[in-house]
């Protein structure tokens, strides 16, 4: 995985005023998760400007007061109006215990189904990966070159060797609609089928309620 590095000092008081004065002075109020005792810490917002606002994950080497934490991002709040960082909570990565992340998910290729006119359409961006520390891939890549009108990628098509995928396995990534606006999903033969016969059967009711009208006219 990509680390960065960032700085932050330990809190010695914790609170709503220290930290009402904390975000005062543009600081953020943050917690590292740990075995043990938990360390609650600030750092400067600019300090985590290329973790929040990038599309990619980091590894994160967090000094606070000269001792370093390997440490992930797993939560973060925004204020409602100003959206500015209000609190990250951070969680200690240790070597040979596996830890759970948001992943990017990048889709490779243009589907079969999008060069033959259907509509391809993302439902996720992202999975929540579990592995250990070694394991944690930086992204998830998918070739959906082979993806026709109908077909789709769900999480249970999906399988990595060392990697948990945390999320419902009935969760949609991508599929590939057709371009009339009718169902993502192709219909089974026999379904098909049954449709059309549906429809010829409306056809054939409407033209007799048609000559029946007319011949009540004409009476």
């Amino acid at each position: 995985m990509k680390s960065i590095q960032i700085q932050g000092s330990i809190r010695e008081e914790v609170g709503k005023k220290s930290t009402h004065e904390l975000r005062k002075k543009g600081h953020v109020p943050c917690v590292l998760y740990r075995e043990g005792k938990s360390i609650h810490f600030e750092a400067p917002e600019k300090n985590f400007f290329n973790l929040v606002y990038s599309p990619d994950v980091y590894l994160v080497s967090l000094d606070l007061d000269g001792t370093e934490y390997k440490a992930v991002m797993q939560d973060i709040q925004f204020h409602p109006v100003r959206d500015d960082i209000q609190h990250i909570d951070f969680y200690q990565v240790i070597e040979k215990h596996p830890f759970w992340m948001r992943i990017p998910v990048r889709f490779e290729g243009v589907p079969a189904g999008v060069t033959e006119g259907g509509k391809e359409i993302i439902k996720s961006r992202k999975l929540i990966i579990k592995a250990l520390p070694k394991d944690m891939p930086d992204e998830i890549k998918l070739d959906v070159t082979g993806l026709n009108i109908g077909d789709s990628i769900r999480v249970a098509d999906l399988s990595y060797e060392n990697l948990e995928i945390i999320d419902d396995p009935n969760q949609v990534l991508i599929l590939v609609k057709s371009p009339r606006g009718g169902a993502a999903f192709a219909l089974p033969e026999e379904e098909a089928a049954e449709g059309e016969e549906g429809a010829e059967a409306a056809e054939e009711g409407a033209e007799a309620a048609e000559e029946g009208g007319g011949e009540e006219a004409e009476e």
